[in-house]
């Protein structure tokens, strides 16, 4: 097969890229450009798409001898991740934007480009696996499965793809842990071998979302109130919370018991963060919309596995699908759920597909 290997200029990447090329495909190398305005060095272990990282992903790409180009996606990544991830926050809804990148940029925009280009595929370093199975008609069907090294598995944030994209991806270290992947990077004469890995929001590269959505939306001085509507305190912007938030609320009014307080909810219509105790967090219903199947969709109800964070514990549950909308009941109830969140389903190790949260709701059968 003709393949992109989508190259950050990390580790991970750079080991899927030599996977793909020892199995036998006629690789290329791509870095995507997704900065307007990248940073020359690195600063931390945040951020992504410097100079520095596409000279880092062009080096590898010269020690295993295949073609290299950096593709310019800035400007889509900007309009279906970055605005969209303010969009999100500005409507009081808390987004993943590794999901988005996922679902709009790397198997959408460079998957699209690819396959127009005459290649087969795509390969990311992504830690998750595809395995193949039989389908009801006899054909051969490919299924998202969870990583073997668990605390890497990066199946939530690909529960997006549908079964057309996963038919044309790879991902070579779903079977592998990550000290071994650091371990055969050494081994192949790879200098970022012991490169600190990215997290959390690449395009906020300090962390300081509230204060990165303050300089774009501007400061919108609002109250802090409680449950009964008794003001607490007041904030720069309602845009800056999210449901199960503690830390950084900054009441003037303690507690009467001095129990802690959470973000409870979020209202942009008028501005108003509503604060509570933790046992008011808790749910067990969840309404998603803009459902994304990984295969078929579900038919009946279904008994699933049920995440709602990228590293968070899989819940027992059950869902059942209504066009671009499921509901999914969960067997106990969880913290701080926001609206904006993505719930992803599981079936044993299984992605089934994914949903966007619209809203929560704690049931009465307890």
């Amino acid at each position: 097969m003709r393949v992109v290997a989508a190259m950050s200029g990390g580790v991970d990447s750079a080991v899927a890229a030599s996977r793909m090329l020892e199995a036998g495909h006629e690789v290329v190398g791509v870095h995507l450009a997704l900065s307007q305005s990248a940073a020359t060095l690195r600063e931390s272990a945040r951020g992504c798409c410097t100079i520095e990282d596409a000279g880092d992903a062009r080096r590898v790409a010269d020690r295993l001898g295949i073609p290299f180009y950096v593709w310019d996606m800035a400007a889509r990544f900007r309009e279906d991740v970055v605005e969209d991830f303010i969009a999100e926050y500005a409507a009081g809804r808390t987004p993943n934007p590794c999901l988005r990148c996922n679902e709009k940029i790397k198997f959408a925009a460079l998957l699209d480009k690819a396959l127009a280009l005459g290649f087969d595929a795509v390969a990311t370093g992504h830690y998750a696996q595809i395995r193949e199975a039989p389908d009801d008609a006899g054909q051969v069907r490919r299924e998202l499965h969870r990583a073997v090294d668990m605390a890497k598995d990066q199946s939530y944030v690909l529960g997006v793809l549908d079964a057309e994209q996963l038919a044309r991806a790879f991902f070579p270290l779903g079977d592998t842990t990550k000290p071994d992947v650091r371990a055969e990077a050494a081994a192949r004469g790879f200098s970022i071998a012991k490169k600190p890995d990215s997290h959390d929001i690449c395009f906020i590269a300090d962390g300081d979302t509230r204060g990165w959505l303050a300089q774009r939306l501007g400061e919108q001085p609002g109250e802090i109130v409680d449950t009964e509507g008794t003001v607490l305190g007041e904030h720069g912007g309602s845009f800056g919370y999210t449901v199960g938030q503690r830390k950084g609320l900054g009441l003037r009014v303690p507690a009467a018991d001095g129990a802690p307080r959470y973000v409870l909810e979020t209202r942009p219509a008028t501005n108003t963060v509503v604060v509570g105790t933790a046992e008011l967090l808790g749910v067990d219903e969840i309404t998603g919309d803009h459902a994304r199947w990984c295969g078929p969709a579900p038919e009946g109800i279904v008994s699933v596995g049920a995440q709602v964070r990228a590293h968070g514990e899989e819940i027992p549950a059950t869902a059942w699908a209504d066009g671009d909308t499921v509901e999914v009941r969960l067997e106990r109830r969880i913290r701080g759920v926001a609206p904006g969140q993505s719930v992803v389903l599981y079936e044993g190790t299984r992605v089934v597909g994914s949903a966007t949260i619209a809203a929560t709701a704690t049931s009465q059968r307890r």
